[in-house]
């Protein structure tokens, strides 16, 4: 039995949403009966060497070998392991880039992603890592590849926002090609709660922590009270987060905001520092030329990330100017 998950890189912000909808595989695991896997046995590891390296980072060939079989998996035809070698290293390009622009995926993210995905195969996750195992990858492998399809998503959109800001007459131009309709778009004052979990307790408090910020959830009633609320909880920050118009908001959270209500709260949800929720003190429509650049913008790189442009003309750029070294 074959099961398929059909996923598009997209030169956008990845939420987990987007990865499971739209990361650039076409997976079709095996399901291994409790037969076979007592027959195979688990696979052999065979030594590693250093194959290719990338900007002085190493890719061995037991990475390679990995990514053959995830390849495999994925029921890409030809060279399997000229096409790992080639995908790995411009994964080692997109993981340099993400760092050097400081971008940090929670892992709290990355679980979710692979749990949903477990689930759209209908599969727990330990099914799933049993899968990913016995066809030569590995569960942290398909993490660690997750991880980067989330990052690289950020690190084309910043590249976009910081290249090709509109310039004032851009913005003109652009709303005289549309009658001279200036766009709108809503600007929201928003305040963070976080319920902090330190990261050697999270697997005994996350439950307990979600309870108490559901809780307080439940008795929310305006942000000018969340402070007085919070001082009776402990370890629970709360941070004004001010103005934030729709085209920047947190795509992590975007939806959510948008779907709640003025002096009402998104849904908690669990993150690299605990589980948070946002309240939405207020918004208001603004249409101003800054807005109306924001929300230019905002169009340009969705419609750039759903042709695949940027993702494509970004690697190349980094790819001329790394070394790379071939052993």
């Amino acid at each position: 039995m074959y099961l398929h998950a059909i996923i598009k890189g997209v030169g956008r912000t990845m939420t987990v949403r987007d990865f499971i909808k739209h990361t650039a595989v076409a997976l079709a695991l095996v399901a291994v009966s409790a037969t076979m896997v007592a027959a195979t046995g688990a696979p052999a590891q065979a030594a590693s060497e250093v194959s290719i390296v990338v900007n002085n980072q190493p890719i061995t060939t037991y990475q390679i070998r990995q990514r053959a079989a995830f390849l495999k998996l994925r029921r890409v035809g030809g060279n399997a392991t000229q096409k790992a070698t080639d995908e790995l290293i411009d994964e080692e390009l997109k993981k340099q880039e993400i760092r050097r622009r400081g971008i940090n995926i929670p892992d709290a993210a990355i679980e979710e992603a692979f749990g949903k995905f477990a689930a759209d195969n209908k599969l727990t996750q330990a099914q799933l890592s049993e899968v990913l195992t016995r066809a030569g990858f590995s569960a942290s492998a398909f993490k660690d590849y997750i991880r980067v399809q989330m990052g690289w998503g950020q690190a084309i959109q910043s590249k976009l926002r910081t290249s090709d800001k509109l310039s004032e007459q851009e913005v003109v131009q652009r709303m005289l090609a549309q009658g001279g309709k200036k766009p709108t778009t809503t600007e929201y004052t928003l305040q963070q709660v976080i319920f902090v979990v330190p990261e050697g307790q999270r697997k005994s408090l996350i439950g307990k922590r979600t309870s108490e910020a559901n809780s307080m959830r439940s008795r929310f009633r305006s942000c000018e009270s969340t402070y007085d609320v919070a001082k009776s909880l402990r370890d629970v920050t709360v941070r004004d987060l001010g103005r934030v118009a729709q085209p920047e908001l947190p795509p992590r959270w975007k939806d959510d905001i948008i779907n709640t209500s003025v002096g009402r709260t998104t849904p908690v949800k669990e993150t690299d520092r605990g589980v948070e929720f946002i309240a939405v003190c207020n918004s208001r429509n603004i249409s101003d030329d800054i807005a109306a650049a924001m929300v230019f913008q905002s169009r340009d790189l969705e419609k750039l990330g759903e042709g695949g442009e940027p993702d494509a003309a970004f690697l190349k750029e980094l790819k001329s100017k790394a070394r790379i070294v071939r052993r």
